[in-house]
């Protein structure tokens, strides 16, 4: 009876895994990795033009596609999700073949295309987009109504893929150059996008507003809002000059938004501290308000936050910091530096967004309100991370990693401030991060990299315990007299971050090993009141 019981217990166990392993069809790979049809031509220039039937939910229009050849082909592979079709493709006024595999359309191109030329196609195309069943989480189309009755619509479609309302090539590792929106909608209402509006033109019953995007954006940032919106702004005094700072809220809302927006310059002031200088200023920053939470669209960050503190009022953090700031406004604004200045080529490594910019919500802390209150915010964010896998995803089929990616990254990076010791230091990396990498799309691995090379540490087996394993370190010890005995346990090969402690107010470095390694050492100090520091991301057993 046992060994059955025991067997049975063992095949429930294998059948539970191979449930929980992710299955991946043609799709996945056509959207997530750099096919043959994508590798051979470099992106140069999108021009969207689209008009908006907020009626029939409906829209219809053109995206001019720019390219340069790197190398012989004759196929190109363009993105669009059903129930969004191509109408048709055109090349120097002459229509293409297109076979369609659902999402992914495969251009033939009459005219022969030489290596280190540049060509455009124009995709003609129209539908009923995927209606955001609850934006931003589930993408596609909000149509909404505002408190008058006049119609509020956005796009929101990050992981689920620009695709889903407009042509394009979707995959992260190639952004557009520059790009131009052009969005036709009817009169009485207006669409703010990316970038500067450089021209509106009115029609009989419709209006076409005009946007122009001077720098490099990924498709998910590509925005359309639509509202009976109005306009205040001002110029900040920035690092590389005055910066327009634009701000549209639907009318209602304007005394809220004149208030709640003055943390717009408070946040832009902590992130170019930290970061840098803001990554766009050729194409302004703009809050836009949206019938959704929020989103970190490129020079056009939508909110939704109810014009609170906190998210949706609340703390994430529990430690009373979390209601000194609009979660939406520092949150969104945050991935200007990580997301759109530096974006990921492969969705596996979506940590780089998130875990940075919940991170840049401490540094925002520190900023205004001191380090403490920094590390106290880290450490009540800390309390959500689940551990039930890993932070990076699966390369090459669109599928990012764990949810913890936002929690456990930011600690991640809280924990090398702390192995650095020094702030000025670790404010010099991250706005060299933003200086190496600007405007450009990366891999973990780069990332991992630079850290190591300008802190001067070894950081691999520190990135492999805590993005590529569930595991959290363990440090198990014994106190005898002024004497501590000391290990690491529940780490991966060659992990050996020290850890610093206190006694009273003596601090002191500690080098642990793994397992079976135990080190012994003398204390100073108040050994009675011996503390492991929680700023560093471990945990600590006491035998």
């Amino acid at each position: 009876m046992i060994k059955k019981i025991l067997f049975t217990f063992l095949m429930g166990t294998v059948l539970v895994a191979k449930a929980q392993e992710p299955k991946f069809t043609e799709q996945d790979t056509l959207r997530g990795s750099i096919t043959p049809e994508r590798a051979w031509w470099d992106l140069t220039y999108y021009h969207l033009d689209i008009e908006v039937n907020p009626d029939e939910k409906f829209i219809s229009g053109t995206n001019t596609i720019r390219y340069t050849v790197l190398d012989k082909n004759q196929v190109l592979q363009i993105d669009l999700q059903p129930p969004m079709q191509i109408d048709k493709v055109t090349q120097n006024g002459k229509e293409l073949k297109v076979e369609s595999n659902i999402n992914a359309h495969f251009i033939s191109l009459k005219k022969k295309q030489k290596v280190g030329e540049t060509y455009e196609i124009i995709v003609h195309y129209s539908g009923h987009p995927k209606e955001a069943v609850r934006a931003p989480w589930d993408g596609g189309f909000s149509w909404k109504k505002d408190s008058n009755g006049k119609d509020f619509i956005a796009t929101s479609c990050q992981g689920l893929g620009a695709s889903v309302w407009w042509p394009n090539k979707d995959h992260m590792y190639d952004e557009v150059d520059s790009m131009d929106i052009s969005v036709t909608v009817p009169k009485g209402l207006m669409d703010v996008s990316n970038g500067r509006l450089i021209k509106v033109e009115e029609h009989q019953s419709t209006t076409t507003y005009h946007w122009a995007v001077e720098n490099p954006i990924n498709n998910y940032g590509v925005n359309v809002n639509i509202g009976d919106y109005v306009y205040f702004g001002e110029k900040y005094k920035g690092e590389k000059g005055p910066l327009d700072m634009d701000y549209y809220v639907l009318k209602d809302n304007l005394e809220k938004a004149q208030e709640q927006f003055k943390q717009a310059p408070l946040m832009m002031e902590a992130f170019e501290h930290w970061f840098g200088p803001y990554p766009f200023y050729e194409d302004s920053f703009k809050l836009v308000e949206v019938p959704y939470l929020g989103m970190e669209h490129q020079s056009s960050v939508t909110y939704g936050n109810q014009y609170g503190n906190g998210y949706l009022g609340r703390d994430l953090s529990g430690s009373g910091w979390g209601l000194k700031f609009d979660y939406i406004i520092i949150h969104e604004a945050g991935h200007e530096w990580f997301a759109n200045n530096i974006t990921y080529k492969d969705a596996a490594d979506m940590w780089v967004h998130e875990g940075f910019t919940m991170y840049s919500e401490s540094l925002y802390l520190d900023y205004h309100f001191g380090t403490k209150a920094a590390s106290e915010y880290i450490l009540g964010v800390r309390n959500s991370i689940r551990n039930k896998s890993p932070l990076i995803g699966i390369y090459n089929v669109n599928k990012e990693g764990s949810g913890d990616m936002y929690n456990k990254g930011a600690n991640i990076l809280h924990t090398i401030r702390q192995l650095i010791e020094d702030d000025e230091k670790w404010r010099q990396i991250l706005r060299g991060l933003n200086k190496e990498f600007y405007h450009q799309t990366v891999t973990t691995a780069q990332i991992e990299n630079y850290i190591s090379k300008k802190t001067g540490k070894d950081l691999s087996a520190f990135f492999n315990q805590y993005l590529r394993s569930t595991k959290i370190p363990v440090l198990e010890y014994t106190i005898e007299g002024n004497t501590i005995t000391y290990r690491y346990t529940n780490v991966v090969e060659d992990f050996d971050m020290p850890v610093r402690v206190f006694t009273g107010d003596t601090e002191h470095w500690l080098f642990p090993q793994k397992d079976e390694a135990w080190k012994t050492e003398k204390l100073k100090g108040d050994v009675a009141s011996f503390k492991v520091d929680p700023n560093f991301y471990i945990e600590t057993e006491r035998r």
